[in-house]
């Protein structure tokens, strides 16, 4: 039999309408795209020193994507607990033998939770001028069902130093002030930069400095403030500090952590979100926090895989009677200490895993950050500039 051949039908074009249809389509997705793009594009060059993933996540939250982030975060740095062991070397700071340092001020000693070498140890870094130290570091290990968690720790003697407030291209915001990095002036006197607290967005309060407000200066949030003989204060705002002309810069960050010597109630539940987005209290990653002893001088204390509880803990093992939380994550968190006293010495941080580069306040930054600088500044050149 003959086979019957089948022609293919020949393919539908698309009509007029159904291609203005595409097109429009196209458009919208086109226009709807260029909003974000631009807006990632200026986060990723914007000036300042900041990581491509800091940047990143800083872009999510602006497009309104604090949720999903938030998330992210809680399931990321709490399926990973720390190990029970002991730390490794490499979390260490490098074994220093203490010196004796000239009559004056020092960190009262320290109970730690085992003998491992040089936990609880102050080593004395940068002297004034008459040779007392005006800056102690050491190392505590404040959780005990984690024997890997270690805690840095560094004592800067107030009646020896100044603090100033620097705002970043970024943080906190307005138009606060030209430096962006450790001012020129202030450089052969440097002894310590720090980090200060969250975005101001994310710190449930504000900013004072240089004359302008960011924000709202909350009462009951945690304040560090600076007066004008360079002392650092710390405490409630409303009950401990208030605005007055000898204060120059109020940088508040959630709500005290320490009070009394003794941790705050509710860390663990955090159901008024006081330190964070729920759950964020549970994270294992790296914190800080700044505090006050019973004599006033100021404890720094930054370190790895730290709950908010555990961090507590750690300012009250290092003799922290008020005190407040400051940044958190990787990248966040980072003291590095000079020696002023001794030109030619490279900087140190504080712990070795802090990633951000020794000199990473010697160059603009998008983030406000403390300086700390001897009283008495020496005369020599200085040997800091990037």
């Amino acid at each position: 039999m003959p086979q019957t051949l089948i022609s293919p039908l020949p393919a539908r074009r698309a009509t007029p309408r159904r291609r203005r249809r595409r097109r429009v389509v196209a458009l919208v997705l086109a226009v709807a795209l260029v909003y974000p793009m631009t807006t990632y594009v200026q986060v990723l060059v914007y000036p300042g020193q900041a990581s491509f993933t800091a940047r990143t996540v800083d872009w999510l939250r602006q497009m309104g994507l604090d949720a999903p982030v938030n998330a992210i975060e809680n399931w990321w740095y709490t399926r990973k607990q720390p190990g029970t062991g002991a730390p490794a070397a490499t979390a260490l700071p490098p074994t220093r033998t203490p010196t004796v340092a000239a009559p004056g001020a020092r960190p009262s000693d320290l109970v730690v939770h085992s003998g491992l070498a040089g936990e609880g140890v102050w080593v004395p870094g940068a002297r004034a001028a008459d040779g007392t130290a005006a800056l102690y570091t050491t190392f505590v290990r404040p959780d005990p069902r984690h024997g890997s968690v270690v805690a840095g720790v560094a004592w800067l003697n107030q009646d020896l130093t100044a603090a100033t407030l620097v705002p970043g291209t970024r943080e906190p915001g307005g138009s606060v002030g030209p430096d962006h990095a450790v001012p020129l002036g202030m450089r052969s006197s440097l002894l310590a930069t720090f980090n200060s607290g969250f975005k101001m967005r994310d710190a449930n309060g504000g900013c004072y400095l240089n004359g302008t407000t960011i924000g709202t200066l909350r009462d009951g949030a945690a304040a560090v403030v600076l007066t004008r003989d360079g002392r650092v204060g710390i405490g409630q705002w409303g009950r401990d500090h208030t605005l007055g002309p000898d204060v120059i810069a109020v940088r508040q960050n959630l709500d005290l952590v320490i009070d009394r010597g003794q941790p705050v109630p509710g860390l663990d539940q955090n159901t008024a979100e006081h330190w964070g987005n729920a759950r964020n209290q549970f994270q294992y990653t790296w914190r800080s926090g700044l505090g006050l002893d019973s004599h006033g001088n100021l404890l720094y204390v930054g370190g790895d895989q730290l709950t908010l509880h555990t961090l507590a803990d750690a300012m009250r093992q290092a003799g922290v009677v008020r005190g407040m939380e400051l940044d958190i994550h990787t990248g966040m968190v980072v003291f590095t200490a000079y020696r002023p006293d001794s030109p030619g010495t490279s900087p140190t941080r504080l712990l070795p895993g802090m990633s951000s580069p020794p000199d990473r306040y010697l160059v603009p930054d998008q983030r406000d950050f403390f300086a700390i600088a001897l009283r008495a500044p020496r005369t020599h050149a200085s040997t800091l500039s990037p």
